[in-house]
């Protein structure tokens, strides 16, 4: 099973360093969310691990051959424009292709990945449609599809739920706990603490230049710990319905 490590990973940029010294390892079988305030360096540490930037330190996916990575990894980058009208199940048949010799058409076992996709993330009834014509959430639900189709060990997503009501927000990442429970390794970055807290396996607060805290998200997300990094008051608590937390105010 192919695992991400990184191993004292920096990234600076315009001569500014965004952070320094990040070591760490992600499981099968874990959602990590990846949390920070604004210019934290949430996305660059990702994209860091992916290879696209420059960076110092080491990071096991970055030293992958291209088409080993794409085999390894499935990337679902901030930005969610869709500038060609193709249809949806094309469009999501596209998380096939490190998979499939140049040239050949696409076999009953590869578009079955395609339909599950599809149909888990609710587009039957769009299968059809340009992906271009769609609203803004239901283009980034295609996006999560043509990810999920890739079915790789590794699923990483830069704010995915960023756009989406509230339930797609609940079911895309019921969904992400469901890939980490069947074993896949799942980092997302996110800005919603509650829905963090409620679905994560694991939490990495970045904040004043690397990690700040890495652990179960009700060790992360201290009221001491939400202080120092975002500025705010927090109330956090355990319930017959899970964990529920809600940022408060802003404090000096």
């Amino acid at each position: 099973m192919t695992t991400l490590v990184l191993d004292n990973l920096g990234v600076r940029l315009r001569g500014r360093v965004v952070f320094d010294a990040v070591s760490l390892r992600a499981q099968p079988g874990e959602l990590i969310g990846l949390i920070g305030p604004n210019g934290a360096g949430k996305t660059s540490l990702m994209r860091a691990a992916l290879g696209l930037i420059p960076c110092t330190g080491q990071s096991s996916l970055a030293d992958l051959a291209p088409r080993a990575r794409a085999r390894a990894v499935a990337w679902m980058p901030q930005s969610r424009e869709i500038a060609w009208p193709v249809p949806v199940e094309r469009l999501v048949a596209l998380g096939r292709l490190p998979h499939l010799p140049a040239g050949r058409s696409i076999p009953a076992a590869d578009q079955a990945h395609i339909d599950r996709a599809i149909s888990r993330l609710g587009l039957d009834r769009l299968r059809h449609r340009a992906a271009s014509r769609l609203s803004g959430g239901e283009q980034a639900r295609a996006l999560i599809a043509r990810a999920l189709a890739q079915d790789t060990p590794i699923l990483m997503a830069d704010e995915p739920i960023a756009g989406l009501d509230p339930v797609h927000q609940i079911s895309t990442m019921s969904l992400f706990r469901d890939l980490a429970d069947d074993g896949h390794t799942v980092m997302v970055s996110i800005h919603d603490l509650g829905l963090a807290a409620r679905h994560c396996t694991r939490i990495i607060l970045l904040a004043e230049g690397g990690v700040m805290a890495d652990g179960p998200p009700r060790e992360v997300l201290s009221p001491a710990r939400m202080a120092r990094a975002f500025g705010i008051s927090v109330w956090h608590e355990d319930t017959d319905h899970g964990p529920v937390f809600q940022p408060l105010d802003v404090v000096s």
